[in-house]
């Protein structure tokens, strides 16, 4: 077999695995998979991904675009280098919609992990899972997930993310002021 051939043949093969996986995609197989593609989206800046994780292609609305627009300020602001996912797992779940907890550490310039909590409501569409924005979020579902957050508060994993938080703020005292600062 000639060279260029065998060139040929590797190039299509890498280009037909790329494609099946998705490669540039975001993943909106479960609530947990399009939350965290939506943490690490936001940490890398990627404004499109926030919006195909919120199922936002064109046209985002006023208040969606603003939250999108803050939280990548506000990675940007903590200079962040990459996130450290944790945990990623569902609070509860009904038929409307599921109500998802994440915690991650965004590792900073310093090399130092500054923790961090999340809590986002999934909606699904077609077989995908998607954040829901702000305007299909009802009182109802803001009430119940009030409650559902309170219940969380008491469990292990925010017992443990409290720790740290608080560990890593008296390791860095004035850090939220320096943060504050830099996004208003």
């Amino acid at each position: 077999m000639k060279r260029w051939m065998k060139y040929f043949i590797v190039g299509v093969t890498v280009l037909l695995i790329f494609s099946m996986t998705g490669c540039g995609g975001v993943s909106h197989k479960s609530p947990e998979k399009v939350t965290e593609e939506l943490i690490n989206a936001y940490a890398n800046g990627k404004e499109k991904k926030v919006k195909d994780c919120y199922n936002e292609k064109k046209d985002t609305e006023d208040s969606l675009q603003f939250e999108i627009t803050a939280t990548i300020k506000y990675f940007q602001a903590h200079n962040t280098k990459k996130v450290n996912i944790q945990e990623c797992d569902i609070i509860s779940e009904n038929d409307k919609y599921t109500y998802v907890y994440i915690t991650y550490n965004m590792v900073l310039e310093d090399d130092q992990e500054y923790p961090c909590i999340g809590t986002y409501m999934i909606g699904k569409k077609d077989k995908s899972y998607y954040i829901l924005p702000p305007s299909q979020i009802t009182d109802d579902m803001r009430t119940q997930a009030a409650t559902d957050y309170a219940d969380f508060m008491t469990k292990d994993v925010y017992k443990d993310y409290a720790k740290a938080y608080e560990k890593f703020i008296k390791k860095n005292p004035g850090y939220e002021d320096k943060i504050s600062g830099k996004i208003s």
